[in-house]
Order: structure tokens, then sequence, then C-alpha cells
């Protein structure tokens, strides 16, 4: 369990690529099995801390462009 408090300072610097590539690596681990059960369990924590890295990251794109389009809409409602 102390894997949790080491890899979070990791995480937040993480890009989203870096987070996505390396849980896809995670998952094809995952499916080719062959792992034992402590640690495939690991695999599986590591794709769900990997997951929550990139839906903040995505997350974060969405309200970046929905203040981009609200800025938009503004600009354009006060030049009409």
């Amino acid at each position: 369990m102390t894997g949790k408090t080491e890899t979070g300072g990791a995480e937040a610097t993480l890009s989203y690529e870096q987070a996505r590539d390396e849980l896809i690596e995670v998952v094809r681990r995952l499916e080719a099995g062959g792992t034992s059960l402590e640690d495939s369990l690991a695999l599986w924590e590591r794709g769900e801390e990997l997951a929550k890295v990139c839906r903040r990251w995505l997350e974060g794109a969405r309200a970046r462009l929905d203040a981009a389009l609200a800025e938009e809409e503004e600009g354009g409602e006060g030049a009409g």
C-alpha cells in the first residue's frame, strides 16, 4: 500500500500522453496474462491511477475549450 503515496507526486508530473501510454502498456500486460494475482492487482491499481491522471487532463482541456467558446460567444454578442 505504500506505492500509492510514493507515486502520488510522480503522477502530478505525468503529461496526458505519458499517462495514456503507460496505461496502454498496463492494459496490454493485464490482457496478456501470466502474472501473479498480486502483480495483476498492482497493475490494475496503477491503471486506475493512470486513468485518473488522464481524466484530469481531459477535464482540464474541456474546461479550457468551454472557456474559450464562452469568450468567443461574449465577443460575438457585443459586436452584433
